[in-house]
């Protein structure tokens, strides 16, 4: 490919890291926004990362065999089309204010969202010099943590209203009226994702057009030839593995309830709270570079246990104090969830030799966790208060900092910031 082109092509294929990244974290503005257009439970509105991370776990494996079959690229103008379909649902999903809609909207994004993170990253690596592969893809990453900063200011400048009714105010609601209310507030989501779905299209157009290269996949016969053992009996993976679904689901419902959080225990308009949310996202973002540069100086599992015990601690407080101090709380933890994903990746699959494409799909699987474990918060706020919510994620902090520990006497792993 010539100088110009290859150079078009790396920034397409880098626009896909900022479009997933931003349509992941629009579901932080989704929960409470649908749960007042819907009228949902708690519960029920965290089914909405649920339809996103249970797409991941269903579609992982059927992204991979569409791709062998025919080509990366197939496979990235596949899922750009089932993100721009998704999206385009929205509307109807809005005009019918049925939650299932959305849920179904919400599931064919996301089975798009599969197909661009499998081939991303591959691409990244093959456009442009060999030894400037690793630079390329932490470069290409970063548009993922502008996005995950973006989506909560945008969506919550576009989408949410900033009003919400108290019980006493809808009862004293005619039907009809709480009804204009009601439509008003689900028609917020129909412009932003009329536009999200034809900025997909566009990007989808210009990659058809666009010359990339092909990928060959080897096998690696001699490593092959050393599996003599089964997945199952690698028992630091499978230690790996609950540890990344348990972090995944606290990672998700630390997001996916901010908004309602900082509402109910600190008085925080919803707009000012996606702010704040959108402030700790970029933290996040911030502590992933960071975390990278600490572990040149101090292990990889000691980091991890040191960041999990400071969550532990944050979200207790989150938990136990009133005011706004438990929303800074909760910001803080954004910032020391930043490494967790890569490294425990990085640790789980340490040491496979062969088996580790197949490692790597386990725990990559395993972030269906943060399909279920937002549920599970959403029936204790149900229950109790959004505030008592918050010892599920953290809880789950405790099981990372056990695998962190069993991995404390490894001295390095191999960690590049992760999308997620």
């Amino acid at each position: 490919m010539k100088p110009s082109r290859n150079l078009f092509a790396v920034g397409l294929i880098t626009s896909l890291f900022f479009l997933w990244g931003f349509a992941l974290n629009l579901n932080p503005i989704l929960i409470p926004h649908l749960k007042k257009a819907c009228q949902l439970t708690d519960t029920q509105s965290a089914l909405i990362d649920s339809a996103s991370y249970v797409a991941y776990f269903l579609m992982a494996l059927p992204a991979g065999w569409f791709m062998h079959r025919y080509g990366y690229k197939g496979g990235i103008i596949v899922g750009l089309l089932l993100f721009a379909f998704g999206a385009f649902l929205f509307y109807p999903a809005a005009e019918t204010r049925t939650y299932a809609y959305f849920l179904g909207a919400l599931f064919i994004i996301a089975c798009g969202l599969t197909f661009l993170e499998t081939a991303a990253n591959p691409y990244v690596t093959v456009l442009g010099d060999p030894d400037g592969a690793t630079q390329r893809l932490n470069f290409a990453q970063s548009f993922n943590g502008l996005a995950a900063t973006l989506a909560p200011f945008l969506g919550g400048q576009f989408i949410l209203s900033g009003r919400s009714l108290s019980a006493a105010e809808e009862a004293a609601m005619s039907p009809a009226q709480l009804s204009q209310y009601l439509s008003h507030e689900a028609s917020a989501v129909q412009a932003p994702y009329l536009i999200i779905g034809a900025v997909v299209l566009l990007v989808a157009v210009a990659l058809y057009f666009t010359r990339l290269p092909d990928i060959v996949e080897h096998d690696d016969a001699v490593g092959s030839a050393g599996a003599t053992t089964s997945i199952w009996q690698e028992k630091n993976l499978l230690f790996g593995v609950l540890a990344q679904f348990f972090y995944v689901g606290a990672q998700v419902c630390i997001s996916s309830f901010f908004i309602r959080f900082a509402g109910r225990v600190a008085g925080v308009e919803e707009k000012a709270a996606a702010n704040f949310l959108a402030a700790a996202l970029f933290g996040f973002m911030v502590g992933r570079f960071i975390g990278t540069a600490l572990m040149r100086v101090v292990p990889p599992a000691r980091l991890l246990a040191f960041y999990c015990v400071a969550n532990v601690v944050l979200v207790g407080l989150a938990v136990a104090l009133e005011g706004t101090l438990p929303v800074y709380a909760l910001m803080g933890v954004e910032f020391f969830m930043s490494i967790m994903f890569p490294t425990i990746f990085s640790l789980g699959i340490r040491g496979l030799g062969a088996k580790t494409k197949t490692g790597s799909s386990l725990i990559i699987m395993s972030i269906v966790g943060g399909a279920m474990f937002p549920v599970l918060m959403g029936w204790v706020s149900d229950l109790s208060s959004i505030q008592t919510a918050y010892v599920v994620p953290g809880a789950c902090f405790l099981v990372v900092l056990l695998f962190a520990l069993k991995n404390a006497r490894v001295k390095t792993a191999n960690v590049l910031v992760a999308a997620h």
